[in-house]
């Protein structure tokens, strides 16, 4: 029998979420750098930091838990309704409506088994072939964009990504750049009449990026007039965890789909993820969870319930995560600039705005990313290729492989020496007499 083949036939769908992807090596390498290389520098994967704050929190709350017998009782041996639990649901809404005006009801949301699954649903719900026969496209407004979304189609190819618009908020000659979106490329993607939806993330993985308020709100309007849903990834924004280092609102409107997660607020083992969206989007979410997976999990909607009830839960991103999360950022652009200083590097790091990720451009390399990938995996550095992140595009983009991701909530001395080997392979590589 050849090498990689199986005695088992396997189907399209199969064929197609066995084959290697983005996340999957993503994944496969964080969870072995965790159980078999204890001195790895691990710049990849997308796990929160410990704040201490935070995990203080959190311990607490399982040792309440735990003298909650009859709900701890409930929360391990019962199945919740496919939707969510009731009371998790009514807390959910009616937190939503008092801190922000929402008109939501507890039909209005949705619990999932994490982020990614929503986002797997989502995108099969709406993109594909149509009842009609008509294929139909998401359309990711910035990118690049996030690496779990790529390979989550039951179909190739539902993905059309608008290629940003790179700016210098602090002038050329200081190394911050910014995507923006083109909203121009966004309007012209939607005369295809065959979007389904469009979808962007609120801080952006894998750069921090942060949408305005007014992009928003832009995006809003262009879904509305073009009769799509407004898809907001949320899992680092608004109204929790909020990992945004600048002042932004949350947003919600009847068309508009959105995603929150307990993961970045230092639960991502509990796999909890919560859809705020139109009536017939929650119910079909419910659908696929009583078909996959019968119900979703009940211990993180227990854990956050009193936090949810009370409205503590907005407080923890803003007292706790916001500020640790800013210092680690600008700990590590400070170490970037020391570490790539003299190295003849044409470098640059994305404005921090956001999450726990720094993005590293590097502009005369001799390699692409995934080549200096696994030079630096065989140096004991774990980061993620920046070209996974620019699915979706209709042409190559030379950008796209110049780019990594960098997972900067590791101490800081753990993040410089990581970025002092970085600079030198990079420096090994770099492509004599290339223009900026």
């Amino acid at each position: 029998m050849p090498a990689g083949s199986t005695p088992f036939p396997f189907s399209i769908v199969g064929r197609k979420f066995t084959q290697k992807s983005g996340i999957l090596e993503l994944m496969d390498d964080l969870g072995r750098a965790a159980t078999g290389c204890p001195d790895l520098l691990m710049l990849g994967g997308g796990n929160p930091a410990e704040v201490p704050e935070v995990r203080g929190l959190l311990r607490n709350r399982i040792r309440e838990l735990v003298s909650e017998e009859d709900t701890l009782d409930r929360a391990l041996g019962t199945y919740d309704p496919p939707q969510g639990n009731p009371r998790f649901l009514e807390a959910m809404a009616a937190l939503l409506r008092r801190e922000f005006g929402w008109p939501v009801e507890p039909s209005n949301i949705a619990v999932t088994v994490g982020g990614q699954t929503a986002f797997f649903c989502l995108f099969n719900l709406l993109a594909g072939t149509s009842s009609a026969g008509r294929r139909r496209k998401i359309l990711l407004a910035l990118c690049p964009e996030y690496i779990g979304y790529a390979a989550q189609g039951l179909e190739e190819g539902i993905f059309v990504a608008c290629r940003p618009d790179i700016t210098w908020p602090e002038g050329p000659s200081r190394p911050v750049f910014k995507y923006q979106i083109n909203f121009s490329a966004v309007e012209e993607a939607l005369k295809r009449e065959d979007i389904a939806a469009i979808a962007a993330s609120r801080p952006t993985n894998p750069t921090g990026n942060v949408l305005s308020d007014e992009e928003v709100s832009h995006l809003s309007r262009l879904a509305a007039h073009h009769g799509v849903p407004l898809i907001l990834d949320g899992a680092y924004g608004p109204p929790f965890p909020d990992l945004s280092f600048k002042p932004i609102r949350p947003f919600w409107q009847p068309h508009v789909i959105l995603t929150l997660s307990l993961s970045k607020l230092g639960l991502p083992g509990v796999r909890t993820g919560i859809v705020v969206a139109p009536r017939e989007i929650v119910s079909a979410l419910a659908s696929f969870t009583a078909i996959m997976g019968l119900a979703n999990p009940n211990l993180g909607q227990q854990l956050v319930l009193p936090w949810i009830e009370d409205g503590s839960i907005l407080e923890i991103g803003r007292r706790f995560l916001q500020p640790f999360y800013a210092a680690k950022s600008r700990a590590a652009a400070a170490a970037a600039a020391d570490c790539f200083c003299g190295t003849g590097l044409e470098w640059a790091l994305h404005a921090a705005e956001g999450t726990f990720f720094r993005w590293l451009w590097l502009r005369n390399l001799g390699v692409n990313s995934r080549e200096l990938y696994e030079r630096l995996k065989a140096r004991k550095v774990l980061t993620v290729p920046g070209d996974y992140f620019f699915f979706g595009l209709a042409e190559d983009w030379p950008h796209r492989h110049e780019c990594l991701r960098l997972n900067i909530g590791q101490p800081e001395g753990v993040v410089r020496q990581a970025l002092t080997i970085i600079a030198d392979e990079a420096a090994r590589h770099r492509r004599p007499g290339a223009n900026p």
